[in-house]
């Protein structure tokens, strides 16, 4: 599996929710994963997983440490990797991933 890097050039204009999205939505595409089937997959009716998602995405709502940790699961990667502000410490949290679950 490939990671793409995201590169965020000015960390002072782009902020830990706009970093967790843009890692959220990336990971999930990797995975060739519809927002519903995500949010189905971390336990979320199916009434609700993609508006749920969506919502994720888009920075209108916040999943909690517990929901976030499921999504990271169902997306392989570690839950710091969707939070990490630093390109180089999500590439390597993806490529640590990536050969551990090898």
């Amino acid at each position: 599996m490939k990671f793409v890097v995201l590169l965020f050039h000015n960390k002072t204009a782009m902020n830990l929710q706009e970093i967790f999205t843009a890692r959220l939505k990336d990971a999930r595409k990797r995975r060739k994963m519809s927002q519903e089937a995500l949010g189905v997959a971390i336990g979320l009716d199916e009434s609700v997983a993609s508006t749920r998602i969506n919502r994720y995405e888009k920075g209108i709502h916040q999943p909690d440490f517990i929901t976030l940790a499921k999504i990271a699961e169902v997306l392989q990667v570690p839950p710091a990797y969707l939070l990490a502000d630093d390109n180089l410490a999500a590439w390597l949290l993806a490529h640590c991933t990536e050969d551990k679950n090898a």
